[in-house]
């Protein structure tokens, strides 16, 4: 018998979510000195950027299957 799975719902949608996370990296590289870490900040803050538009862009009405 294997565990169960732990589920979480989510209170909030995930291009918001992926938004949020990438205010908050860009905040933070704000107030490090410039270096590999404040770099890396702000790549991942772009990640997230970028993840959130292909999520808007994958949900739109635009791509949906025809009925």
């Amino acid at each position: 018998m294997s565990p169960q799975r732990r589920r979480f719902q989510q209170t909030s949608p995930l291009d918001q979510r992926l938004s949020e996370e990438a205010q908050r990296l860009r905040k933070e590289a704000r107030g490090t000195q410039p270096g590999i870490e404040r770099e890396r900040l702000i790549r991942k803050a772009r990640q997230a950027e970028t993840a959130a538009h292909m999520q808007e862009w994958l949900t739109s009405p635009g791509l949906r299957a025809p009925k």
